[in-house]
């Protein structure tokens, strides 16, 4: 398996990473409270830990939602974290342009689900030498994003990781085929489960998405059972007040135990 090297963090070596922290860069206090919390949880359970936040959420269900502080902010906010943590960081980003700025200061380019088949967007991500993770599209079969390692590869990208983050399933609906799993990583790419977006109830509430992050421990023990390389979570010290994707966070204080348990049955699986 051809591993991606994120900072200090190797994906796809045997051990088992972490991609974590506030869907958006809300304020620099928030993410220097997650990364502090986050990086000590990860400490003391020898887990790679990669930072996540983002500077901009371009897809709000509503127009008027909170979409983020923009890139030049946001960046400066990922750059402080990863100076005080000397941990490295990761961003989504959304139109060609932003991949080169991005690249200034982030460690891995992260590719949303809508966008994983936007031709000149991947490029753009490989262009910069940076490793890439893309989010499978809730609307592809997992052996559909072959063409996406495809194209990152042939424009020379050397660590690519593919994510699974849930599939439509009717109106304001996700499931998870955990098939995708091993169906992703027999193209020989590391893959993360993201247990919080695969919870998530699309447009849900009308204004913006809802979810049932009751089960992001159920969803996240079984990946780690199926097999996977890294998981992904979104957490916040107070989903009920966080400013995008509330609704399927993860509570900051539950991650430890959480984490815990699905090393434990990463490392037996």
């Amino acid at each position: 398996m051809q591993i991606a090297t994120v900072g200090s963090v190797e994906i796809g070596s045997g051990n088992l990473a972490v991609l974590a922290g506030p869907c958006v860069a809300e304020s620099l206090e928030l993410c220097l409270e997650v990364a502090e919390q986050m990086t000590e949880v990860c400490r003391k359970l020898s887990l790679g830990y990669v930072f996540k936040a983002s500077f901009d959420k371009a897809n709000r269900s509503s127009g008027s939602s909170f979409r983020g502080p923009g890139i030049d902010k946001g960046l400066e906010i990922l750059a402080a974290v990863k100076k005080r943590f000397r941990v490295p960081v990761v961003t989504d980003i959304h139109e060609s342009w932003q991949a080169e700025v991005a690249a200034d200061v982030v460690d891995l380019l992260q590719i949303p689900a809508f966008l994983c088949r936007q031709t000149d967007l991947l490029l753009a991500s490989a262009a910069t030498g940076l490793p890439v993770n893309v989010k499978k599209g809730q609307f592809l079969a997992p052996e559909d994003m072959k063409g996406v390692v495809d194209k990152l590869r042939g424009a020379g990208c050397r660590g690519i990781l593919l994510t699974e983050r849930g599939t439509t399933f009717g109106y304001h609906n996700l499931t998870v085929d955990f098939r995708g799993l091993p169906t992703m990583r027999a193209l020989d790419v590391p893959v993360v489960f993201d247990a919080t977006h695969s919870v998530q109830l699309p447009g849900g509430l009308g204004s913006c998405s809802g979810g049932q992050r009751q089960f992001i421990p159920v969803l996240a023990r079984a990946a780690a059972a199926v097999g996977i390389d890294a998981i992904f979570m979104e957490v916040h010290p107070n989903p009920d007040k966080a400013l995008s994707d509330g609704a399927n966070s993860l509570p900051l204080k539950d991650a430890g135990q959480l984490l815990q348990k699905v090393k434990q049955i990463h490392d037996i699986a």
